[in-house]
Parts: structure tokens; sequence; C-alpha cells
């Protein structure tokens, strides 16, 4: 195959100057490798113009933790806190939809873990077979490996993340179970074990499938999973280019030219599913994670994301209810050296909240409580409420030692107790 070589200064210009139209070159979702549609030859200006004719209608929240949130023209949208997994707001949050290539945060993640796990070693060789090559069409999404090539384990995970190539995805999926059917029984295991409830992938790239779905929440679960799960590999998701095979192609994000507190993760497009992105995005000690699913262009997907981001950063605010190594109660125990135990945070405690809103705390300890109990083992919980609601909770843990008493001192201890002394 005849090397290009790709310019990303094109892509940062039009970023610039917010004019981002995609070309049929640059789809962040892959389709079809067939002869592209007649609409696709058109004029950017009748493009531009189809794009505003097919805009979905301003979809207003259905849940909101805050008031007055955006109303946001796609099909579905999602703002969650990534600390908690609290949904800030949303809207057809759980309704079945074509992913589109979100599909491939799936795929990669599969990737990131096995890597983890020692599975599979960064500088193990993938193989191109025939079905993952790609044939060159200007209408599915790249990496342009070889056919008949081979590729590390790392080279296919940056292609996937940032080229969101469909034969990098494939040639994975092929490695790992043999094939695409196969990686899609992983892909559904793992997405059970996430608790992505409304998902079903047929393949690893996000091509249109009846039976390829997934929602706006589970998307948002994913996305959460990759960050906590994928310590080592999630700076990848904010790399901006990747040259293979002497082409280098940018990251179709466009956040991560504009806006530094955006560091993933993953955009999609196809003509069912629209236009596409999953971001997260920290700004000091809060992340919030967005999903925008079937919007009418790759600009409006970015401008609706950045109109999320900032309702969701303007209208929330971390607190910490109770301070790390305060003693928060003191628990009986029960046949012990000592009658009693301090009870305390296992870990720093924040939560995020509607800016300005007040947090009652209240202790749940462990009855029956025996020796012996060992420091840091979980004895009771805390719960935080505001306005009678729940925001959250988090373990109580033992902060000593408590040894089991003697046989003596266990009877009189057990009298004692008969006796309601």
């Amino acid at each position: 195959m005849q090397n290009k070589t790709f310019s990303i200064l094109p892509l940062l210009l039009a970023i610039t100057a917010g004019i981002i139209v995609p070309s049929s070159a640059s789809f962040a979702a892959g389709h079809h490798a067939t002869k592209p549609a007649p609409h696709t030859t058109k004029p950017a200006s009748h493009r531009q113009a189809a794009a505003a004719v097919n805009a979905q209608p301003p979809l207003a929240a259905q849940t909101a933790l805050a008031g007055s949130p955006p109303a946001l023209p796609a099909k579905a949208w999602l703002l969650m806190d990534f600390d908690s997994g609290e949904v800030l707001a949303s809207a057809n949050a759980d309704e079945p939809l074509p992913p589109a290539s979100l599909t491939k945060m799936m795929t990669s993640y599969i990737v990131e873990q096995a890597l983890h796990s020692g599975k599979l070693k960064q500088t193990d060789l993938v193989s191109v077979s025939q079905n993952a090559w790609c044939r060159g069409s200007s209408t599915e999404s790249c990496m342009y490996l070889p056919l008949n090539s081979q590729a590390t384990v790392i080279d296919i995970l940056r292609g996937i993340i940032i080229q969101s190539g469909n034969d990098a995805s494939k040639a994975i999926a092929e490695h790992m179970a043999g094939s695409e059917e196969g990686f899609a029984k992983l892909m559904n295991a793992e997405a059970q074990r996430l608790g992505m409830t409304h998902t079903h992938f047929v393949n690893p790239t996000g091509l249109p499938d009846p039976e390829h779905k997934s929602s706006a929440r589970d998307l948002a679960i994913l996305a959460r999973a990759i960050i906590h799960d994928s310590v080592d590999y999630y700076p990848i998701y904010a790399e901006r280019e990747f040259k293979y095979n002497g082409i280098k192609q940018g990251n179709r994000n466009a956040l991560l030219y504009t806006d530094p507190t955006v560091d993933g993760l993953k955009t999609g497009h196809t003509e069912a599913a629209g236009y596409c992105l999953v971001t997260s995005s920290k700004r000091n000690e809060m992340r919030l994670i967005t999903v925008i699913l079937n919007t009418h262009s790759a600009q409006a997907r970015a401008d609706e994301t950045r109109e999320l981001l900032g309702w969701g950063f303007s209208n929330f605010e971390k607190v910490t209810p109770i301070q790390p190594n305060t003693v928060v109660a003191t628990a009986k125990v029960g046949f012990g050296k000592a009658d009693t135990v301090a009870a305390g945070l296992g870990a720093p405690w924040m939560l995020t909240v509607p800016r300005g809103q007040q947090v009652q705390t209240s202790v749940e300890l462990t009855p029956g409580l025996e020796a012996p109990v060992t420091k840091g083992a979980v004895i009771g919980k805390v719960v935080a409420t505001s306005n009678g609601k729940p925001m959250g909770e988090t373990p109580l843990v033992a902060q000593a030692d408590v040894e089991r008493a003697g046989l003596l001192q266990r009877t009189w201890q057990h009298m004692a107790k008969l006796l309601g002394k």
C-alpha cells in the first residue's frame, strides 16, 4: 500500500477558527469500506446545511441534581461525577442507541486490562489478516496497517484510541479471541461485569449492526472504568496525534486542542449513530464525564460537550463531610480485652454536591461486634444526605486492634450481659 502523509495543521487551523466540518477522510467512527454515498461528495456548505436540517430538537434534562441544566440537540446525553459515579444530569440515559466508534472504548479497555494482568505484553506482535486490513476507502477509519504485516500491541492500542482504526480493532480481536465474534463475547461479558445493562456488542469496531447498541449511562460507566482501571494507559486518550506506516493522523476529539482540562476519551460517527462524543475533564479536584449521542455534526458534539461541562463545573462543588484522621464514633466490642474501639474513615472522603448545599451525616455501626477486631476492618459506615436525599456513603474502619479476651474474662462478660450489666 502506498504511504500517505496527513498533516494535522489544517485540523488545528479549523479548530482555532471554530469551523470544523468533518470531511469524508476524517469520520470519527468506522463506516463500511464501500464507495462513498453521493452526499459525501457535496461541497462543505451543502453538508453544513444538511447537518442543520438533520439536527435533533433540543432535548431537556429528565434528571438533574441542580437547577437550569442545558437542553441539548441530541438523542441522549449525560453528565456524571467520576468519583462517585453519580449522574448529575441526563436525558434518555438508558435508551439503547448505535454507539459507532464509542464501541472502541470497550475494545481498548479489554486490551488495557490484558496488559495489566500480563495476558498481553506491549511488544507482542499482532498479525493483520485479510479481514482486518483496511482497503484504503476514505469512508472508513483506519490505522493503515499493511496487509499480512505485524504491529506491536502498544501501537495497535494507540491506533484504536487515537486513529479509531477499524483495522487495529479487528486485528487485536482476532489476536485475543480468534475472531470478531469471539471478541464480542468478551466485550459483552465485561459489559455485564461493569453493570452496563443496556448494552450489547456485536463487533469491536462499532460498524453498523441492528443488534449493536449501548446507552449514555453505560458508556459513562465504561469511561469511568477506563479512567480508574487503566491508569498506565489512560494518558493515550489525550494524545493529539499518532503516526504509523508513514501516515500521521490527528485525534478527532476537538476539545483536546481547545480545553487543557479535557484528557479523553472517544469520538464516534456513522449515519445511524450521528455524531457522538464521550469526554472527561478534570478541574481542580473535580472530574466530570460527559456523553453526547446522535447529534448532527462534529462541531455540535464539541459545542454541546463544552456547554454541559460548563454547567457542571459552575453548578457543583467538592465537599469533605468529615475530615481525615477524625474519630467518627466509638463502637462497642463484645468479648474483647477492650470494650470499645474507635471508628474512623478508611480513606479521604469527598462528595460532589450542588454549590452551597448543606450536607448532613449519620453513622451506622455494625451491631453485635465481637473480638477479635483487626485495625482497618470495616465496622460500619457514614451516610451523607442533603435535604433528606442520600448523597453518598463511605466505610468506617476500626482504628486499632482489639484482641479476644481470655476464657475467664469472656465468661464474666457473658454473665454480665445476661444480667443486663
